[in-house]
């Protein structure tokens, strides 16, 4: 189990001299890969969400945790930042998720939106505190329980729901925000609208109940100095 920290993308994803956590990894188990190991990325986090990810260093528990996977016995919960205060204290959003660009015109590839015309999709919210930075700043720390595991899910969801996430270039206040920071990179202007470097979800909790196995991990602290007065 490895706890990622936000900004080091996960794997690579096209050619570059770009590290990541995979060339990390096979950097610090080279004695474990010369003598018949590897490195095998069960849950991929997108490159700005921190948190724990499982890994396997064999084909044969590689084999087994993506069957368990496949088969939703890994259980995983996320926590998040959010504008606004969710009425609920719990509730559930049932969205199926498809690509934007499939159904209407998107200046963002990877875009993902709520369709009738996508994959089942469900999420289960929990509200962990509701504060407020100045009296107009509303904002909550939120706990997500993912049914399924599709792209984007929890931040599209909560976006869905009037509530995304902090940070969030292409889900938050406005996708134009997406497009500057590519061309330009993080400016004061997207630090004033946006708050956060990156979009404020961290994978806190997964569970292995079949195997016994459960490895939690608490806020980092980008997104605990978010919580304090």
């Amino acid at each position: 189990m490895v706890n990622k920290p936000p900004l080091l993308q996960v794997h690579p994803s096209k050619p570059s001299d770009a590290v990541t956590m995979w060339h990390l990894l096979r950097h610090l188990l080279a004695f474990e890969i010369a003598n018949g190991g590897q490195v095998s990325i069960i849950n991929r986090l997108d490159r700005e969400t921190s948190g724990l990810v499982l890994i396997a260093k064999s084909r044969e528990a590689a084999r087994h945790f993506c069957t368990l996977m496949e088969r939703g016995r890994i259980a995983k919960q996320y926590l998040a930042l959010v504008w606004g205060w969710p009425v609920e204290d719990r509730f559930a959003v049932d969205a199926p998720l498809l690509r934007q660009g499939i159904h209407r015109e998107s200046r963002i590839y990877l875009k993902q939106c709520a369709h009738p015309a996508g994959a089942a999709a469900r999420t289960v919210f929990q509200v962990e505190r509701r504060f407020a930075r100045e009296p107009e700043e509303r904002f909550a720390l939120v706990r997500a329980y993912p049914e399924t595991g599709r792209m984007h899910q929890i931040r599209v969801h909560l976006a869905d729901a009037g509530h995304p996430v902090v940070g969030d270039k292409i889900y938050g206040p406005s996708e134009e925000h997406y497009l500057t920071f590519i061309r330009t990179g993080w400016t004061p202007d997207l630090k004033r609208a946006l708050l956060l470097h990156r979009h404020a979800l961290h994978s806190a909790v997964l569970e292995i109940p079949d195997d016994g196995l459960r490895w939690e991990t608490g806020l980092p602290g980008d997104m605990a100095g978010f919580l304090l007065p």
